[in-house]
């Protein structure tokens, strides 16, 4: 009787994991990117990203709805950024240069941390470098802290007496597209190659 109660426990066992796969692999649920995702966001992926006012390279605030016109790779940086940054975005441009390739256009975004050294000037010129579709964004320190609150970002800046101050930041990359806001995440160990299929999935869906 006890090895049965074992076997039945076993079953039982098995077929609830089997449903907890089903789920978070999205079958069974409206989410028509389920076969797309990696990763599952605490609350769901409606509780990251949104409005934000910013301002661009010429100057000019804008908003979340006149650069994000299409599937775009958002990330937060800053321009002084050593080493993370600048390997972040051309790895970022890395992948949108792939999928250009296997015709599907992508934005990469660079949304500054550092509002006080990044000024509208610092930021076009850092795009231009970048080269491609980036764009680059700064605004004022509310700007700025309004918009990684959004999309659940951290940022801490050193002491600023020294001129060459860094900022802590965290270094994720987001895709987020007009119709449907945040699809995913990226960390710093994906491959241009990895983000570019990834991104190439939720783009079919779409």
């Amino acid at each position: 009787m006890i090895r049965l109660y074992a076997i039945l426990a076993t079953v039982v066992l098995a077929v609830g994991l089997g449903a907890m796969w089903l789920l978070t692999r999205g079958v069974g649920s409206n989410d028509q990117f389920a076969q797309c995702r990696s990763s599952q966001i605490a609350g769901g992926s409606a509780t990251i990203g949104g409005p934000f006012e910013l301002i661009n390279g010429k100057g000019e605030t804008v908003t979340d709805k006149d650069v994000i016109t299409e599937p775009t790779l958002v990330y937060f940086g800053y321009t002084f950024c050593p080493d993370v940054c600048p390997f972040d975005m051309s790895r970022n441009a890395d992948a949108v240069d792939i999928l250009a390739e296997r015709g599907q256009s992508v934005t990469p975004l660079f949304i500054s941390i550092d509002p006080d050294r990044d000024t509208p000037e610092v930021v076009d010129d850092y795009a231009f470098n970048l080269g491609g579709k980036t764009i680059a964004l700064t605004g004022s320190a509310e700007q700025v802290k309004a918009a990684s609150q959004a999309y659940k970002t951290y940022y801490k800046a050193h002491d600023k007496g020294d001129e060459f101050y860094l900022v802590d930041h965290s270094t994720f990359t987001y895709l987020v597209t007009p119709e449907h806001g945040f699809l995913e995440f990226f960390k710093r160990d994906d491959t241009p190659e990895q983000m570019a299929d990834k991104v190439g999935c939720f783009l079919d869906q779409i």
